[in-house]
C-alpha cells in the first residue's frame, strides 16, 4: 500500500470513527451514569413493566398488521414497471420525511372520534384516542416504510426464473410465491419487519398526539422527566435501550447467512 493509499484510508478511518463515537458515547453515557439500585428499582416499578410490554406488544402487532399489506405491495413494486411507481414509492416514504408531531396530528384528523374513519369506529367501540388502537395506526404509519423498502429489494434480488419454472410446474401464482419467492427472501423480509417494529416502538411525536394514554416507554420517559428530571427517566431509557438491543442481537444473529450461504 502506498502512502497515498494509506492517507486516505487513515482520513476516511478517523472519520468514519468520529460518527460511530457519536452513536455510542451517549448509549455508554446512559449505562455507566445509572446506579444499579435506580436500575433495579425502574424494574420493580409495575408502570415501567406495564410501559415497556405495551410498546413492544403494540410495535408488534403494527408490524403483523401492515404484513399484510405492504409485503404483497412490496413484491408488485419489485416485479412490476407501471405508469405512478415512482410517484406510488415516494408517497410510501412520506412518513419518513413528515415531521411526526405533524403526522400525529394528521392521523388524529383521520382517526380522531370526529375524524373521517374515527366517527365510523366509534360506534362499533372501536376508538383511537388513548386507546391501544391509536399506539398501534401510529407506530404504524411512521414506520411501515421500512418493511415495504427492505422486502422490495429482497424480492428484487430473487430471480424470476425460479418463479417461472414454479409456474410452468403448475403452481399457481400465490403458490409460487409462497413456496418459492418467499422462502428465498425471508431474510430481507424479516429484516424489514424488524426495523419496521424497532422504529415503532421509538415512535414518541405520532403517539403522544393520537393517543396518549396508556402510557408506552418514550411517553413515560418523557413524563418523567418533566415531572421528576433526568435521574426518574433516566434508568426506564437504559430499560429500553438495553432490551432493544438483545433483540437486535438476536435477530442479528438470526438474519446472517450461514457459511454454506455465503460461499
Amino acid at each position: 500500500m502506498n502512502r497515498r493509499n494509506l492517507a486516505f484510508n487513515v482520513t476516511f478511518a478517523i472519520l468514519g470513527s468520529l460518527i460511530v463515537i457519536f452513536i455510542v458515547l451517549p448509549l455508554i453515557s446512559t449505562l455507566l451514569s445509572t446506579t444499579p439500585a435506580a436500575f433495579l428499582q425502574a424494574f420493580k416499578d409495575p408502570q415501567v413493566i406495564r410501559s415497556i410490554g405495551l410498546t413492544f406488544g403494540a410495535g408488534l402487532i403494527a408490524t403483523l398488521v401492515a404484513s399484510i399489506t405492504a409485503i404483497p405491495l412490496a413484491f408488485l413494486l419489485a416485479r412490476h414497471n407501471f405508469r405512478g411507481k415512482r410517484l406510488l414509492e415516494a408517497v410510501i416514504n412520506l412518513p419518513v420525511v413528515i415531521p411526526h408531531t405533524a403526522a400525529g396530528i394528521a392521523l388524529l384528523l383521520v382517526f380522531g372520534r370526529k375524524g373521517i374513519l374515527g366517527q365510523w369506529f366509534s360506534p362499533l367501540g372501536l376508538t383511537f384516542t388513548d386507546n391501544l388502537a391509536g399506539i398501534v395506526v401510529a407506530m404504524l404509519f411512521v414506520s411501515v416504510p421500512f418493511l415495504i423498502n427492505m422486502s422490495r429489494e429482497s424480492f428484487a434480488l430473487v430471480d424470476e426464473e425460479y418463479e417461472k419454472v414454479a409456474l410452468t410446474d403448475g403452481a399457481t401464482p400465490f403458490q409460487a410465491f409462497l413456496s418459492v419467492t418467499l422462502p428465498i427472501a425471508w431474510r430481507g423480509v424479516l429484516g424489514g419487519a424488524v426495523m419496521m417494529w424497532a422504529r415503532g416502538i421509538s415512535e414518541f411525536g405520532a403517539v403522544v398526539i393520537l393517543a396518549y394514554h396508556p402510557k408506552i416507554a418514550t411517553v413515560l420517559i418523557f413524563e418523567r422527566f418533566n415531572g421528576f428530571g433526568l435521574a426518574a427517566a433516566q434508568p426506564i431509557a437504559l430499560i429500553l435501550i438495553l432490551v432493544s438491543l438483545v433483540v437486535f442481537l438476536l435477530l442479528r444473529i438470526l438474519l446472517l447467512p450461514d457459511h454454506k450461504e455465503s460461499k
